[in-house]
C-alpha cells in the first residue's frame, strides 16, 4: 500500500512538473509527458483494482487540467481521460506476466505507443466535436513526440519506480532481477 500512495505522489508531482517543462522546438513543440510512464508502470506492477486507482487518479488530474469548454460546447468532458488511462493501462495490465518474468522491454516500447494513442484519442475526440479532423506534420508531432520520448524515458523511470518499490518492500515485484 506504501508503494501505492507513493506511486499517487509521484503522478501528482509529474503532472505538476510537466507544466514546467519547455517543449521541444526540434520536435514541433511536443510535450514532455512523465505520467502516463508513471500509470504505465503501475499497470504492470500494481494488482488490477489499485491500477484502476491509479488510472482514474492520472485520468482525473488530466481531465481537470485539460477539460475545454468552447461557449455550451464542451470538447473534452470529464471523465473521458479517466476511460483512456483505464483502457490503456488495462491493456498494460494485461502484458503484466511478461514483467512478472523479468521482462520488461516490451513494456517500455508499449508505455510510448500508449502515450500516443493517449493524444491520438484526444485530439480525435476535439476534431470529431468541432467538425475539422486534419492531420498535418505539426499534428503528427504533438502526438507521436511525447510517445517516443516517453519511449526513450521508459527504462530510467522503470528502473527509479523499480528500485523504490524495492525499498519499500513491495511484494508484487518480478521473480527475477529485470533491471
Amino acid at each position: 500500500m506504501i508503494f501505492f500512495i507513493l506511486l499517487l505522489i509521484l503522478t501528482f508531482l509529474a503532472h505538476i512538473t510537466e507544466f514546467f517543462l519547455p517543449r521541444l522546438d526540434w520536435m514541433y513543440n511536443a510535450h514532455i509527458l512523465i505520467v502516463p510512464v508513471i500509470v504505465f508502470y503501475g499497470a504492470m506492477a500494481l494488482p488490477f483494482p489499485l491500477m484502476l486507482g491509479l488510472a482514474f487518479f492520472a485520468g482525473l488530474m488530466m481531465d481537470l487540467t485539460t477539460v475545454q469548454v468552447i461557449g455550451s460546447k464542451v470538447e473534452i468532458s470529464i471523465g473521458s481521460s479517466i476511460l483512456l488511462y483505464a483502457v490503456l493501462a488495462g491493456i498494460m495490465h494485461g502484458l503484466r506476466p511478461l514483467f512478472i518474468r523479468g521482462r520488461w522491454e516490451v513494456h517500455c516500447i508499449m508505455s510510448g505507443v500508449c502515450t500516443s494513442l493517449l493524444l491520438l484519442s484526444q485530439y480525435l475526440m476535439i476534431a470529431f466535436r468541432r467538425g475539422s479532423l486534419e492531420f498535418t506534420r505539426e499534428v503528427w508531432w504533438q502526438i507521436g513526440g511525447p510517445g517516443l520520448l516517453a519511449m526513450m524515458m521508459a527504462p530510467l523511470v522503470f528502473w527509479l519506480l523499480h528500485s523504490i518499490a524495492r525499498a519499500t518492500a513491495y511484494r508484487y515485484l518480478p521473480e527475477r532481477e529485470a533491471y
